[in-house]
């Protein structure tokens, strides 16, 4: 499996190129950080990498990527559910039981630090525990690419702390992540770089 771009370049309609000869290579395992001032079109490749986005100039190339995954920068989730209720939501879906679908969350619930608050509502969660939730019911889904966008951006520091500690352990993961943030600390936990310009 892998992601690659080649020489991608996109700009909406006549408008100004966002980005330009963008060149990558990502494999299973690879924690990618998408650096880049604000309007230099971080989201937009991002968008591009799902598949949403056909850029305007280059190629991307997906290889054996059948799933992908998206975290947004604001969480979403339903207030009134459990923690645990997120996280069981994939494997229900994939004809688990429920009994069988709590087996399997739990220990994703662990590695992400969650495991303490698995009964807690979605709307009891600080801004920290939420993305790191958003963050584990992604990987619950198995998906061959997780797309991050800016995770640390409304988050104090603390939090923020965590949840980079959390990006830095999901190269274990056999799945390529990437990540657009403007935070220098991601970038230290991210084996590959992209970095955008904004010409």
């Amino acid at each position: 499996m892998q992601l690659a771009g080649h020489l991608l370049g996109h700009r909406f309609g006549a408008g100004p190129w966002l980005f330009r000869e963008i060149s990558f290579r990502l494999i299973p395992g690879d924690v990618c950080s998408v650096s880049g001032p604000s309007g230099s079109g971080k989201s937009t490749l991002l968008g591009v990498m799902a598949g949403w986005i056909v850029p305007a100039e280059g190629r991307l190339e997906r290889v054996d990527v059948s799933a992908c995954g998206w975290v947004f920068q604001n969480p979403i989730g339903v207030a009134r559910r459990s923690v645990i209720d997120h996280v069981t939501l994939p494997f229900l879906g994939r004809g688990f039981s429920r009994r069988d679908a709590e087996l399997a969350a739990e220990p994703i619930l662990d590695k992400f630090g969650l495991a303490s608050r698995a009964r807690s509502l979605f709307g009891q969660l600080s801004g920290g525990e939420a993305q790191r939730l958003m963050l584990a019911r992604a990987v619950a889904v198995r998906p061959d690419v997780l797309l991050v966008d800016e995770p640390t951006a409304q988050l104090d520091r603390q939090s923020a702390a965590a949840v980079i500690d959390v990006l830095g352990a999901l190269s274990q993961e056999s799945t390529i992540v990437v990540i657009a943030t403007h935070d220098p600390r991601v970038q230290d936990v991210c084996s590959k770089q992209i970095a955008l310009d904004g010409r």
